[in-house]
């Protein structure tokens, strides 16, 4: 699976005083695409940490291009960016559902934990969900 698109609405809590979506709301958005492009791509998140695979969050980037406004309906577009069998960075564009505008793009780079929450490689059975080979041959996705 190359892209997932969640869709969104901004609830009137994201927004700040300015009547515009408060910065860290978008990464609570990113959390929902990643979630629902693993759930699109055949495995539930949960799973994942239920079988001892954690994703802890070690970088955030995110560029803010244009507001997102209460009650407005936003796309966030999910994809792989590249993958190991140690970390994977995510990409992700959120656009106005409505425009197309592009409001940011982001990424967000996660090494891959045990249940003891110390570094592991993922197992092999979810590699080819993020673009991995059997033998996890590292994978830029363009």
């Amino acid at each position: 699976m190359r892209t997932h698109e969640t869709r969104l609405r901004v609830r009137y809590a994201e927004t700040d005083q300015m009547g515009v979506v408060y910065h860290a709301n978008y990464l609570i958005w990113m959390e929902v695409g990643r979630v629902e492009y693993c759930r699109a791509a055949g495995v539930r998140y949960r799973d994942l940490e239920a079988s001892g695979v954690r994703l802890a969050v070690v970088e955030v980037r995110c560029r803010y291009l244009a507001p997102a406004r209460y009650d407005e309906e936003i796309v966030v577009k999910t994809w792989v960016a590249e993958a190991s069998p140690r970390l994977i960075r995510f990409g992700y564009q959120i656009r106005n559902a409505d425009s197309g505008d592009v409001l940011a793009t982001s990424e967000t780079r996660h090494v891959f934990l045990g249940p003891d929450m110390k570094p592991q490689k993922l197992p092999l059975e979810y590699r080819g969900l993020f673009g991995m080979g059997a033998l996890g041959a590292p994978a830029k996705i363009p």
